[in-house]
């Protein structure tokens, strides 16, 4: 790893103390909104822009500057004028706060800007000047339009105001001003825990909803009835994504090739009694929309973890970032599973590439950990990041003493296959006719490890 240009480290997420971000959350609601409108020209406006590759990308739009770039204009303080009036303003706003505030509690019609998809026209000013000149650069805030207010408090003063309208009876002042007081203070929610993806996954849906989602697993090695009925439905849309997505000629993304590369599968079909229902082994997650698939996830179901193989989907639903979207059902579907199989509880995406800049959305499902390439444990991806920026490659076990517990220590107990016999290596080395091999064989017990050579067969001519 440490001699490639792009080392790839093994991550996986914690499934069950997983937390969504505002992305993964926008996804969702995304996906909720268009089954249940299906209004696409709406819901791709409102929403940001997602990338299954970039997420959480900067809020700020403003250029950074370095202290050598920044003009010497740019540094020159609030002329007098500019600051006069800025006094007289927040004297004037100082006279009519409360006043404001009982407006704004009384009218149903309350300008706020919390909600980042919704533009906010400016309020009518009261001031005699007609035109409105836009903030400079490096002048502050537009003063000219209402300060930002937050959903949650806007909500809080409308319940405020539907409990006041109830009461009977006329109160002083200084009673209402109490029991105002009290009534915010028991309007919060006892419980002020966020939304976790099943919130939004399998939240409930209008009886006259738009759409019709539906996921459904089926074994793909060996290949179920399920699979087998769906399979050119599937290849129709893994040939499609191919050519559109990854610009393939039309004559790569064969039906050979899609077995061999997403159908066949090395592991074998096991049911445990205390495993999940669907059993151990690789599944095609399929998305139906409406009675067609629109997306399939390649999954392999573990004793510890659910892997995630690869992805592809109808280019005509992009816009429903179906990237971000089939990860969180998984992480999901992880959940699901470890209820039956209490050792499941990971959820493993692959290799994390911090040298290319397409592949670090995976760190971004917190919280995540990385495989050290030398002692093979888990750390914290937190700990990670810092290290790969001074270095593609970094050891991340901080302890320069620690050694790969599962290392190679027996070469000779390395099992081979030779003419259809099982032996360890030290009986096939005295049998061999010709050169040592030893060197490979201790190059691939090393890779491997010893618990691991010890399991699996090393095929010897």
């Amino acid at each position: 790893m440490n001699q490639t240009c792009c080392p790839q480290y093994t991550i996986r997420c914690q499934a069950l103390h997983f937390q969504a971000s505002k992305s993964h959350k926008k996804v969702l609601k995304k996906m909720l909104k268009f089954i249940s409108k299906g209004d696409v020209l709406k819901v791709v406006s409102e929403e940001e822009p997602m990338d299954s590759h970039i997420e959480d990308v900067a809020a700020c739009d403003f250029p950074y500057k370095s202290e050598s770039q920044v003009s010497q204009s740019e540094l020159t303080p609030l002329a007098v004028d500019h600051a006069e009036r800025v006094e007289n303003e927040d004297k004037d706003s100082g006279e009519t706060k409360e006043e404001g505030n009982m407006q704004k509690v009384e009218s149903d019609s309350v300008q706020i800007c919390a909600d980042k998809d919704t533009p906010v026209p400016a309020e009518p000013s009261h001031s005699a000047k007609a035109v409105r000149a836009p903030p400079k650069p490096g002048k502050g805030a537009d003063l000219s339009k209402p300060l930002c207010r937050k959903a949650k408090d806007i909500r809080k003063e409308r319940k405020l105001q539907k409990l006041l309208q109830n009461q009977t009876g006329t109160l002083e002042g200084s009673q209402l001003q109490g029991d105002q007081a009290f009534l915010l203070q028991n309007s919060k929610p006892k419980t002020n825990q966020p939304k976790n993806i099943e919130d939004f996954i399998f939240a409930p849906l209008p009886d006259d909803a738009q759409h019709k989602l539906e996921v459904r697993v089926v074994r793909s090695s060996p290949p179920s009835s399920q699979f087998k009925a769906t399979f050119q439905e599937s290849y129709q849309v893994y040939k499609r994504y191919q050519m559109v997505i990854h610009k393939d000629p039309p004559d790569k993304p064969t039906i050979n090739q899609f077995t061999r590369f997403l159908c066949d599968s090395p592991l074998e079909a096991e049911h445990a009694p205390n495993g999940p229902e669907c059993g151990y082994g690789s599944f095609h997650q399929q998305y139906w929309l409406d009675g067609k698939i629109i997306a399939v996830g390649v999954i392999d179901i573990l004793p510890y973890c659910v892997s995630s193989v690869y992805l592809y989907y109808d280019p005509d639903f992009s816009f429903l970032s179906l990237g971000v979207y089939s990860a969180l059902r998984e992480i999901a579907f992880t959940r699901q599973l470890h209820e039956k199989a209490p050792d499941l509880c990971f959820y493993y995406m692959g290799f994390y590439i911090h040298s290319c800049p397409k592949m670090r959305y995976k760190g971004q499902y917190r919280p995540s950990d990385l495989l050290c390439p030398e002692t093979y444990v888990w750390t914290p991806i937190e700990q990670c990041l810092p290290l790969l920026e001074h270095s593609k490659y970094s050891r991340f076990n901080q302890d320069g003493k620690a050694v790969d517990e599962g290392r190679l220590k027996e070469l000779g107990r390395v099992r081979v296959l030779h003419k259809r016999t099982v032996m360890p290596y030290n009986v096939y080395k005295k049998r061999r006719k010709g050169p040592s091999d030893e060197a490979s064989v201790q190059q691939y017990a090393s890779l491997v490890g010893q618990t691991c050579s010890e399991r699996m067969l090393l095929f010897r001519s």
